[in-house]
């Protein structure tokens, strides 16, 4: 590869890791309740899907290892915001649900963080913003598909 694309390469990687890293500090300042942001994406899927899921199936979705989801459901079930139960046809696996509190929860996340994301996008330009997102979910796709 060229130089030129090195250290493009270089620049692009950076400023995604600055950004990945300040904007995690700010969604952790404005969660309510120590909200953590690996639960709140949890819940945010759970509610969205509206179907049950199984721990291996939320570690796949968020490309994670069992264990490390598990310790994370097992910290929403301690707050009581997610069900977990054994899946009546193989007692084997279970199953997680979004509880009433962890939909309620993550509902008062989406409200405390959309003020602070509303402001970031206002400021740099809805236009401007729209005109990135295809280049950033293309990265995305690509780093999803690609060893």
């Amino acid at each position: 590869m060229s130089d030129s694309i090195n250290a493009t390469a270089a620049l692009l990687f950076s400023e995604l890791l600055t950004a990945d890293q300040l904007l995690r500090n700010r969604l952790n300042k404005v969660l309510p309740n120590k909200m953590e942001i690996s639960h709140f994406s949890v819940l945010n899927h759970l509610a969205r899907s509206s179907d049950e899921r199984t721990p291996a199936q939320l570690a796949r979705a968020f490309h994670l290892t069992r264990g490390a989801m598990t310790n994370t459901l097992t910290k929403l079930e301690n707050a009581g915001y997610v069900h977990i139960r054994p899946d009546w046809e193989d007692a084997r696996r279970k199953m997680v649900a979004i509880s009433p509190a962890g939909l309620a929860a993550r509902n008062a996340a989406v409200a405390a963080i959309t003020p602070m994301i509303a402001d970031l996008v206002a400021d740099l330009g809805d236009t401007r913003v729209k005109s990135v997102l295809p280049v950033l979910r293309e990265l995305r796709l690509k780093l999803e598909t690609d060893p």
